[in-house]
């Protein structure tokens, strides 16, 4: 026992693990207490055992397994945490609990599975007790079915979900243990007890025997229906009640009918498992079944109807089988076949179900004609086929189809669908039978009951018969008024026969019908229903009078609404009540009339009314009227009164005021008497004859209006209009349609037959008489009122000028509201019908639509055309659609009959072709605009698969379907999309596009929908993976549908659907419906209508719940008790208010004004500061996320709560984007109101635009950049400095909208980090930047280095952090970026370092790859050299120009170019390099698209002095400065348009003209196009052209760019269309190229691009495939022809050259594209004898040596083609031999020749092509001797000294030899000259030395001079500085200094070069030689060229210089001339630098 007290002293939870089974039986028992004594079921205690209860139950001890089973049960009884044990518990009990010999084991384990299903985790318990079925021990299997048997019987089918119990049942019973299938038999009685009959059939194919059983026992189960007897944790209140009843007494049925709801009536077709029968179809099928022979088509057919007996079959296409059926059942011969096509369609459609709804549509049609047949067999299955697909669909889809068959001659067709119709409506309610249905059917069927067919005859009577029975006679009655009493009575008699479907309710209520008098005339038939009921019976006049009585108690309009709420107008409308008990007399003769007159007319009277005296006559008619207004009601007849008073002379009375006394009376009897229409018709016609009159004319219309009261308006109305127009005055008509007008305006206008109107209002519009027409239009006018829009649809085809008319009466009465109805509201009952009428209204507009004449275009859809839409070629299938768009184009409004095109379109809708895709889209709206509401039927076919395409991953087909998806729905509803299982297939597809906008659509959708059907459940649990998508867009759609799924399922069913989720989800699913809970709007309220409605605001009757319908049955006292059930409606009454649960949408107005008259920032001392402390001490979350999540967003709800107004924070954490934008309106307005409030919540603010930041909504982002602007401008304002905490926690997530993709939002975001360097150092600002370019979005990257590279320039270097070294190291990273746009905003930064710190860059830098070193050194080489402006710029620069744009309204004409330009401009990013120093000038050669800086300028200085000045100013200088100077003429030419016309309207026409060819629409491309060519076409405007040249073809390869990469590839594109525009650029290029002067302008850049863009376009195989493609190829070929004879031969010839490098260098280009490149070259080469004396030769040389450089001879051997190095040897030999030894002399741009294989090449041809010792002797003399001396190789060292001591010896040339010598001792300072002097004498030694020590102290002089001019002293043996680098850096740090002419004329050299003129005259002057090094050509650019009018002066300026130099050679060298020119130069160069300063200083 030792060991015994060792456990004894363990805790309880440490026992029950013991090893030992007694120390375990001993915890297990110690637990037990334990468990039965814990009284909190949510104690901690419980969760020390939740690890263990497994092992309570599955102990191997059997003593203590008992024990542990009753520890096991008592944890799972109380513990809270229980059900997290399922799985493994049920588990262990299944396998090791259920195969113990212990029967008490046995119970334990089936009382816990049970006790487990009470906890709610019955679902668990089932799947593991499924699988214990699957055991191999037949002992587990049996206490498996008995555990379920058990569970069934104790919680019911509700609980138990029996599907899969059903599906296992088969196997059981086939099991070889006895025991098994014993058990199996009992448990299939217990599910018989629950579900009935619906087990048979899948029970169907067990043993016969077996089932026999099984029918034995079945026939014993007691009929009355099971009850649950254990109940849910959560069913505790039924539980109650329940044990309630059993106290009563037994099972009494006190709540017997809850009960029999509690049980769901199971459909055995869910029970069934889905069979896949489309696989297995034959294969030869569908040829067999258009076999010849019968038999063959017999075989195919009997192999779909074995497949189509299963019951329940797979959801799959099923629409070729369809369709094959339905051509056998329409077109087969063979009736035997017909019929058993129809068997099979019935089989689908029963298997189907719903799902066959989509094809019901094509078939129903067909079969109905196919009763035409006679054989009973066809007949029978075809009823069979049509019964069964009418259960797939509604009888609404097929309304359509049934209606247009009724007509049909054949008596059987009429008879069967008449029968079909009968047997449909009794599947119908009241709600699915709505008077908008009846109406067309009774009509139909009216007809059929007078039809000659007695089979016919019966057929109606019982369909009508059966609408009776269902709708109620008070819906039906209506339609039958003109039915005879004998008819009348076999419909009511069928109506008594009808057996409903919907059996019990439906009958009992009709029942009580005949029962009960008056309160039984209202049989609550359904909520809807029964509501109107009730309150018409108000309304009924006559014998009713009393009921208003009874249910008086609560104000009589309380009911009222439920009237709003009917089924789309289901029960009778308000004012129709009357109408019900219209009271028909029938014509009396005239004698009866004078009788019945005499006995209540004065005899006189009635003798005088023929008196010829007039004065009689009218004694008499006093009288008459004296009598009528005495007369009661009941006593007046009127028939007899006005048949007196038509009596001769009747209408043809002469006297006037007799005839208005007559007129008088006739209202008075319309108005006291039962006026029926009898009496009506007798004196309509006199009535409507004395409207035109002058004096009778009133009275007239006064009578009209009283018998419109008595008869309703619509009758009246026709029977007037009729008259009127069937005579012919036209004061009459005109009068008749005033009256009509007027009238509609008081009755309001339901019931109205617009139809019969239009026809008249057409007459009349068409009548010669203005005033009719007048009338006419006043009429449409107010019919427009209450019809809308859909009314002119009417009147299309009218003239255009009355059109116009009828337009301006429309547009008058836009805005208006139809007035309230004041007279026609049945004047017996105070209740008053407005309210019926209003509804009404709600529908006429549709009603329009529905009176629209449509077309049918069925025959149009052709089988032929249904071919070609499904082509194999897509051309052929863009045909086919056109042709339907034309068709519907055609017909405008098309009837629902559109054959197969439904099928056709569908599968274009998953089309290969994206374009084809988008065009079935917009036929898909197009479809349903033309079909209007009847597209409805074709939802589930054509509509389902649109939301398909919603997954596709184009946008713009995203947005098209959207688009298409909203169209369609608004015409149809929602109804139809929401019903059956579509929608939830669609959503359960993993695509994240899809789930994203069909959950948005959703979103947008269900909000505003007052009910829906509830397949929508379905969509749930879809909806929940949805909210754990991988995708975070569809994580947040799910999250923004949530609550309005919540809205209609309301929070129960929401959460309950989450069982079946895993538990992780569960709870973070259940977290999320709590949220939405909080958010559910409240459903819509019924359309609020005129203010008379207000008071009862209570709900309509659609959202009682079932229990009000059923206490309605018996209560007539209904209305008088406020159902608080009822008064959902969010009105704005009180009364509603107080009742109401949920939210109310609006709140009350006075109580908001009130609230936020204060200030919207509350302040609170030291708030500020306090939360910073708190978030340093990390008391509350820091600012700091990728995505804000909730806890982020609840802390500053609560932060803000204190400093924030109540209704401002509402509106700023409110769920819709729409309240945030208030929020930021409120914000803006109360920003400089509130100063101090806003600094002190900056902090706040300032998170919640972070917050901002993340949200979708374009609008909210930009309202929030509007108030950041306007709010840091404030701040600057203030001086305010944010504060660290501030700045973090914003900077961050502002930097990342830089990166977004819209523009607009950019550049806002620019404009505001702009905004605050001014309140935050810009140094700290420069951190957050430099982490933005860490971004994985490019586009933020290069607007972060962008950024970055304007802090640098406008603060200098020091903003560097943490030190210039390490963030320029950052930046140049950047340079090697896989994107276009990175890369280049990184180079340029640099550059922009670079130009404000010169050299130091590269050493900051460090390494750099060798390719991002040559990117950049090339990059800084073309940055052009121009003085950058002192580091100090205007932070607010920027944003200025933004807002100026706007402001500056002078600036409106240039509007749209500007617009345009800046688009162009945006698509030539990658081309341009910022020229951003906006504070110095900006310069401008002609070459550049003008828009791109100089109009920016303007705007930007928008400062009118300034601008009026500059012009005329400069203007005039230049005329000043060019007269001395030859300038050549091309460049005089090229400039002078464009600054002339710069302010005039020209320049900027064409640049906007321009800026459209590169427009992304091509149309607008192409008339821009045209537009040029004509002016280029036309010599004298051609000129206007010259400086847009570049701009124009830089446009035109930007389009040739967009139609590579965009346009070809869309297919939706036309592409005719591309050829087109193909033509017209080619077109217009050629009329340029052959302007030899414009062709010339084009530069190197810009020819380069446009080569490239040719080549490719002459290589893309796509254009090929077009058409016309090889047309365009053939142009393209000349016009590359035309460029390289017409350009610049300088330009094309670099051009080409970079463009094969580039080509060669690029591995992804294609052979082919050099080749093209080389040929070129080779053809260029053919033209050089002519042009080589216009080329500038130094520049080609520097190309070619540059590409040799990149292309060593080694590189270009290795090329797969021996092309290139062909083509170069080719190139340089042809100048060799052009050129000869001269073309040394061209290498003066190689920077160190002797490095360069160039010249060594040169060299070469020129020793094979000419002896040399003569060649080098007559070189051009003047050409400086440090030229030669460089050119020199060793090889040639003797002859270059005998050269040079040859110079020293001529008298001439002694100077320049010695300074030849001198550069050649200093080049090879180890070269021997000791040869050539010791020959010659001593006094030439010591000359020759004198002569160097001269010159080097000379030399060493002048590099002190050039230093003090602000030029470096680098000298390398050249006298001008050595680098560009120094030059723009000395430049640059010259403030003021003097800037030696040297400097300019190296930048004049520079122009010259650019702008493409020789440097040369004819001999090249000496001066040459001061350019050591220009900048290479820019080629990669065209835009980085030097601006405005300014370089042009200095030109100008310096050529002047460089003539006076020419006659100054006579000095030493080029810089001594330079130093000595005339003090005029230097003169005129201070007086531009003043003139600079001036216009520096006006401009800041």
């Amino acid at each position: 026992m030792g060991d015994d007290s060792e456990w004894m002293k363990l805790p309880i939870d440490q026992k029950c693990e013991h090893k030992l089974w007694k120390a375990r039986l001993n915890g297990y028992e110690e637990a037990l207490k334990l468990f039965q004594k814990i009284d909190d079921e949510k104690s901690p205690e419980w969760s020390k055992y939740l690890g263990l209860i497994k092992k309570f139950v599955t102990d191997s001890n059997a003593v203590a397994q008992l024990k542990g089973l009753e520890a096991a049960l008592a944890y799972v009884e109380n513990a809270h945490v229980a059900g997290k044990t399922t799985g493994e518990v049920a588990s262990g009990v299944v396998n090791k609990v259920f195969n113990q010999p212990k029967a008490r084991a046995k119970e334990l384990g089936l009382d816990i599975c049970l006790m487990y299903i009470e906890i709610e985790k019955g679902e668990a318990v089932q799947e593991e007790l499924l699988k214990g079925l699957d055991n191999k021990n037949p002992k587990i299997i049996v206490a498996c079915i008995e555990t379920l048997r058990k569970a069934l019987s104790e919680f019911g089918s509700k609980i138990i979900s029996l599907k899969p119990i059903i599906k296992v049942l088969p196997k059981l019973f086939e099991s070889r243990e006895k025991a098994v299938r014993d058990e199996a038999k009992l448990l299939a009685v217990e599910i018989y007890r629950w579900i009935r009959d619906a087990l048979r059939p899948p029970l169907q194919n067990i043993n016969s025997v077996q089932l026999k059983e099984l029918e034995e026992e079945w026939v014993k189960v007691s009929s009355a229906a099971p009850k649950q007897t254990r109940f849910l944790r959560s069913q505790q209140e039924l539980k109650a009640k329940f044990e309630q009843q059993q106290a009563v007494g037994g099972d009494a049925d006190g709540g017997g009918d809850d009960e029999e709801e509690a049980v769901p009536q199971v459909d055995a077709y869910e029970l069934l498992e889905a069979v896949e029968i489309l696989s297995k179809l034959p294969k030869d099928f569908y040829e067999k079944i258009e076999a010849k022979k019968w038999q063959e088509r017999k075989e195919a057919l009997e192999a779909v109807e074995l497949l189509v007996k299963n019951p329940k079959l797979e959801s799959g296409d099923y629409a070729d089988l369809v369709k094959v059926l339905k051509k056998v059942v329409g077109k087969d011969t063979n009736v035997m076949l017909v019929a058993l096509a129809a068997k099979c369609l019935a089989g689908l459609a029963s298997g189907l179900r719903k799902k066959f709804g989509q094809y019901a549509g094509h078939v129903v049609p067909t079969i109905l004609e196919k009763f035409k047949e006679k054989k009973p067999q066809v007949v029978q299955a075809l009823q069979e086929a049509i019964d069964a697909i009418f259960l797939t669909t509604t009888l609404q889809n097929i309304s359509e189809d049934v209606l247009a068959v009724m007509d049909n001659k054949n008596p059987t067709i009429k008879q069967q669908t008449s029968l079909f119709i009968a047997r449909s409506f009794r599947h119908c309610t009241p709600s699915t039978l709505p008077k908008s249905l009846l109406k067309p059917f009774c009509a139909a069927l009216l007809k059929h009951i007078n039809d000659s067919a007695p089979e016919v005859r019966d057929a109606g009577f019982e369909a009508l018969g059966t609408a009776l029975k269902v709708a109620g006679e008070k819906a039906v009655n209506p339609f039958l008024a003109d039915v005879d009493k004998l008819k009348l009575d076999r419909i009511k008699e069928c109506a008594e026969k009808v057996e409903l479907v919907y059996g019990k309710k439906t009958g009992g209520a009709a029942e009580k019908k005949e029962g009960k008098p008056v309160p039984g005339k209202m049989p609550a038939l359904s909520g809807t229903g029964g509501d109107k009921e009730t309150k018409d019976a108000a309304t009924k006049p006559g014998p009713l009078k009393k009921a208003p009585a009874v249910k008086s108690g609560g104000p009589p309009k309380k009911g009222k609404p439920a009237a709003a709420a009917g089924m789309g107008g289901a029960g009778a409308k308000g004012k129709k009540g009357p109408e019900t008990k219209e009271i028909f007399e029938s014509e009396l003769s005239i004698e009866v009339c004078e009788e019945k007159a005499a006995a209540v007319l004065p005899a006189s009277c009635i003798q005088q009314l023929d008196s010829g005296n007039w004065k009689e006559r009218l004694a008499c008619m006093e009288e008459f009227q004296k009598a009528v207004e005495l007369m009661e009601r009941s006593e007046m007849p009127c028939q007899a009164l006005v048949r007196m008073l038509a009596k001769k002379p009747g209408w043809k009375e002469t006297n006037f005021q007799v005839m208005q006394m007559k007129l008088h009376i006739v209202a008075l009897i319309a108005q006291k008497g039962n006026f029926s229409k009898t009496s009506a018709q007798v004196v309509l016609d006199g009535l409507v004859d004395k409207v035109g009159d002058v004096k009778c004319g009133s009275n007239a219309k006064e009578a009209m209006t009283a018998i419109a009261e008595a008869c309703q308006l619509p009758w009246t109305a026709e029977q007037v209009v009729a008259m009127a127009f069937s005579q012919k005055n036209p004061k009459n008509q005109s009068e008749t349609l005033n009256w009509l007008s007027n009238a509609i305006k008081e009755f309001g206008f339901s019931g109205l037959n617009v139809k019969a109107f239009i026809s008249n209002v057409k007459t009349a519009l068409a009548a010669t008489n203005p005033a009719v027409r007048t009338s006419a239009i006043t009429l449409l006018g107010v019919m427009y009122l209450y019809v809308g829009p859909p009314l002119r649809m009417f009147f299309e085809d009218e003239k255009p000028a009355l059109l116009s008319q009828i337009d301006a009466e429309f547009e008058k009465m836009q805005g208006q509201t139809a007035p309230a109805p004041t007279r026609g509201i049945s004047r017996h009952s105070a209740a008053g019908g407005d309210d019926g009428e209003e509804e009404e209204q709600e529908d006429v507009g549709n009603d329009v639509v529905d009176l629209l004449p449509r077309t049918d275009i069925g025959d149009k859809i052709t089988a032929e055309l249904v071919s070609k839409i499904g082509d194999k070629n897509w051309k052929i299938r863009k045909e086919g659609l056109d042709e339907v768009t034309s068709i519907i184009n055609d017909a405008k409004f098309i009837q629902p009959n559109i054959g197969e095109l439904p099928a056709a379109l569908k599968s274009r809708l998953n089309d290969s072709n994206k374009i084809l895709v988008q065009q079935t889209l917009s036929i898909l709206q197009q479809l349903a605009t033309a079909m209007g509401p009847n597209i409805k039927q074709h939802v589930k076919n054509l509509g389902i698969p649109v939301i398909t395409v919603l997954g596709d991953s184009k946008n713009n087909v995203r947005a098209a379907a959207l688009a298409t998806v909203n169209t369609w729905a608004e015409q149809t509803g929602m109804k139809e999309w929401l019903e059956g299982e579509d929608l939830s297939e669609e959503l359960k597809k993993e695509n994240p596009f899809l789930r994203q906008e069909l959950l948005g659509w959703l979103a947008e959708k269900l909000p505003t929908l007052r009910s829906v059907p509830s397949d929508l459940l379905l969509c749930v649990p879809h909806l929940y993976s949805c909210l754990e998508d991988r995708n975070g867009d569809v994580r947040k759609k799910a999250q923004d549908a949530l609550p309005f799924f919540m809205m209609h399922l309301g929070f129960e069913k929401m959460a309950k659907a989450t069982s079946k989720l895993k538990p992780t989800s569960k709870d973070q699913v259940l977290a999320m419906l709590e949220k939405a809970k909080a958010n559910m709007p409240a459903k819509p309220a019924p359309p609020a209508k005129a203010s008379s409605r207000v008071v009862g605001g209570a709900a309509p009757a659609k959202f009682q719940p079932a229990s009000a319908v059923a206490e309605d049955l018996g209560s007539n006292t209904m209305e008088s008790k406020p159902d608080p059930k009822k008064a959902k409606a969010g009105g704005s009454s009180s009364k509603a208010k107080g009742v109401q649960g949920k939210k109310v949408l609006s709140k009350p107005n006075l109580k908001e004004d009130d609230d936020k008259s204060g200030p919207i920032f509350i302040i609170v001392p030291n708030g500020k500061e306090q939360r910073m402390k708190d978030e340093k001490g990390l008391k509350v979350l820091k600012w700091n996320f990728t995505t804000p999540r909730d806890e982020y967003i609840e802390q500053l709800k609560t932060q803000m709560s204190s400093c924030v107004a109540k209704w401002l924070q509402d509106e700023m954490f409110h769920a819709d984007f729409q309240h945030h934008n208030k929020a930021l309106a409120v914000m803006i307005e109360h920003l400089e109101s509130e100063k101090d409030g806003v600094i002190s919540c900056l902090d706040l603010i300032l998170k919640w635009l972070t917050l901002r930041f993340f949200d979708t909504n374009t609008s909210v982002l930009m309202k929030t950049l509007e108030y950041l602007k306007l709010l840091f401008s404030l701040l600057s304002q203030e001086e305010y400095h944010l504060t660290e905490n501030e700045a973090s926690s914003f900077i961050p997530y502002l930097i990342l909208k830089v990166g977004e993709p819209k523009d607009v939002i950019r550049k806002d975001v620019r404009a505001i980090l702009n905004r605050m360097c001014l309140i935050y150092p810009a140094s700290k600002m420069f951190t957050f930047i430099m982490e933005g370019t860490k971004s994985k979005n490019s586009k933020q990257r290069a607007e972060c280095l962008e950024e970055l590279g304007c802090l640098v320039e406008s603060y200098g270097m020091n903003v560097c952090q943490p030190t210039p070294g390490k963030a320029l190291k950052e930046m140049a990273t950047h340079i090697g970026d896989r994107d276009n746009t990175v890369r280049n905003a990184a180079l340029n930064t640099i550059v922009t370092v670079y130009n404000v710190h010169g050299d130091q860059v590269f050493k900051l830098i460090g390494n750099l790859s060798e390719k991002d070193m040559s990117m950049l050194e090339e990059r800084i080489k073309r940055s052009a050299k121009r003085p950058s402006a002192a580091p100090v710029r205007q932070a607010e620069e920027k944003p200025q120009r933004t807002q100026n744009i706007s402001a500056n309204a002078s600036m409106l004409r240039k509007g749209p170019a500007e617009d345009m330009s800046s688009k162009l401009k945006i698509m030539y990013r990658t081309y341009r390099i910022q020229n951003r120093n906006m504070g110095s000038h900006s310069e401008t050669t002609h070459t550049v698209p003008r828009e791109f800086q100089l109009d920016l300028d303007e705007i930007e200085n928008d400062n009118g002095t300034v601008r009026c000045e500059m012009p005329a100013l400069v203007q005039h200088k230049l005329d000043d400065i060019f007269e001395p100077v030859l300038i050549p003429e091309p460049k005089i030419r090229a400039v002078s348009p464009h600054f002339d016309d710069m302010h005039s309207n020209t320049a900027s026409t064409i640049n906007f003209v321009i800026s459209q060819v590169a427009s992304g629409d091509i149309n607008t491309s192409i008339q821009a196009l045209a537009q040029i060519d004509e002016v280029l076409r036309q010599e004298d405007k051609a000129e206007a052209m010259s400086g847009h040249i570049d701009q124009f073809l830089i446009a035109t390869f930007m389009q040739l760019r967009l139609i590579y990469n965009t346009h070809m590839a869309d297919e939706k594109l036309d592409k005719d269309e591309i050829v087109k525009l193909y033509s017209c650029i080619i077109g217009s290029m050629i009329s340029l190229f052959q302007i030899e002067s414009l062709a010339r302008e084009a530069s190197t850049g810009v020819l380069k691009d446009l080569m490239h863009g040719l080549i490719t376009l002459m290589l893309d195989s796509r254009v090929e495939d077009l058409e016309e493609g090889e047309q365009v190829i053939r142009s393209v070929n000349l016009l590359v022809v035309k460029v390289l004879e017409k350009s610049d031969q300088t330009n094309i010839l670099s051009a080409l050259l970079v463009l094969l490098q580039d080509s060669l260098l690029a591995t992804a280009s294609s052979p082919k594209f050099s080749e093209l490149v080389m040929k070129c070259l080779w053809r260029m080469v053919r033209l050089l004898p002519e042009t080589i004396n216009s080329i500038n030769l130094d520049r080609i040389l520097l190309d070619i040596h540059i590409f040799m450089k990149v292309f060593p001879k080694e590189k270009l051997k290795q090329c797969k083609s021996e092309f290139p190095i062909r083509t170069l040897k080719t190139l340089l030999h042809t100048l060799c031999k052009l050129k000869g030894p001269k073309i040394l002399d061209h290498l003066t741009m190689i920077d160190n020749k002797n490095e360069s294989e160039l010249e060594a090449h040169l060299c070469r041809v020129m020793k094979h092509s000419m002896d040399q010792t003569g060649s080098k002797a007559d070189k051009d003399t003047e050409k400086g001797a440090s030229r030669i001396e460089e050119k020199a190789s060793k090889a040639k060292v003797n002859d270059i000294l005998a050269e040079i001591f040859k110079k020293i010896g001529s008298k001439e040339n002694t100077k320049e030899g010695l300074a030849e010598l001198y550069e050649y001792k200093k080049k090879y300072s180890d070269a021997d000259i000791e040869p050539f002097l010791k020959n010659s004498s001593q006094f030439f030694q010591s000359y020759v030395e004198r002569g160097l020590r001269l010159i080097e102290t000379e030399r060493e002089g002048k590099g002190r001079i050039a230093a003090s001019t602000g030029i470096s002293p680098q000298m390398e043996g050249t006298c001008v500085p050595a680098s560009t680098h120094t030059v723009s850096s000395s430049i640059g740090n010259t403030n003021g200094e003097e800037v030696g002419p040297s400097v300019y004329l190296e930048r004049l050299k520079i122009l010259r070069q650019r702008c493409g003129l020789d440097n040369a005259k004819e001999d090249r002057p000496p001066l040459t030689s001061l350019l050591s090094k220009p900048a290479v050509p820019t080629v990669a650019s065209s835009t980085d060229m030097l601006h405005s009018k300014l370089s042009q002066l200095r030109e100008s300026r310096e050529q002047y210089q460089h003539l006076d130099l020419d006659s100054n050679q006579t000095h030493s060298s080029g810089i001594g001339t330079t130093l000595a020119s005339p003090s005029s130069a230097a003169a005129n160069i201070d007086d531009l630098k003043k003139r600079l300063e001036r216009i520096k200083s006006s401009r800041k």
